[in-house]
């Protein structure tokens, strides 16, 4: 159960602000609702508290957990399935909506490595683009940095 004011993240979205805790009358029906703002972009979100686990809302990772990120974005042995890239881009968008930072470091790893070695679809860029974003915003405020030099960070452990 989230306060107001607690920061949780939101999958596919990143992190956000509970800015209140409302009870609306949906189908003639009250339900309570988390109303959180996300800090990127300052879109509002209505989260129904009974379905928060369910649509993956969750705590920032503990700062003890920030090493095993950095583990799995120093891996290099990784499998990249030899498909199409709409395959691997429905592939890596499942592991987004996940909501864990994990697998969000798995996505950008992969993409990263596959970057080496070829051009990235449209698609795939913007996924590498949307991970990279999701991961230093929460790693930022968890390690109390700035998201330039946590970019400057992952940059150095991703050559």
């Amino acid at each position: 159960m989230f306060r107001i004011g607690d920061l949780a993240v939101y999958p596919a979205h990143g992190v956000g602000k509970i800015e209140s805790i409302e009870i609306r009358s949906i189908e003639g029906k009250k339900q309570e609702f988390y109303i959180v703002r996300i800090l990127d972009n300052d879109m509002k979100i209505m989260i129904p508290i009974r379905n928060a686990g369910a649509v993956g809302l969750r705590e920032l990772i503990d700062s003890t957990d920030v090493p095993k990120v950095f583990e799995i974005l120093k891996t290099r042995e990784i499998s990249i399935n030899g498909g199409t890239w709409n395959r691997r881009y429905r592939g890596y968008m499942e592991k987004i909506k996940t909501g864990s930072i994990f697998e969000l470091a798995e996505v950008l790893r992969d993409l990263t490595v596959l970057k080496g070695d070829k051009e990235l679809s449209f698609g795939e860029r913007k996924m590498l683009d949307t991970a990279r974003g999701l991961l230093l915003k929460e790693l930022s405020i968890v390690r109390d940095v700035s998201e330039i030099e946590l970019e400057e960070e992952i940059r150095e452990i991703l050559k």
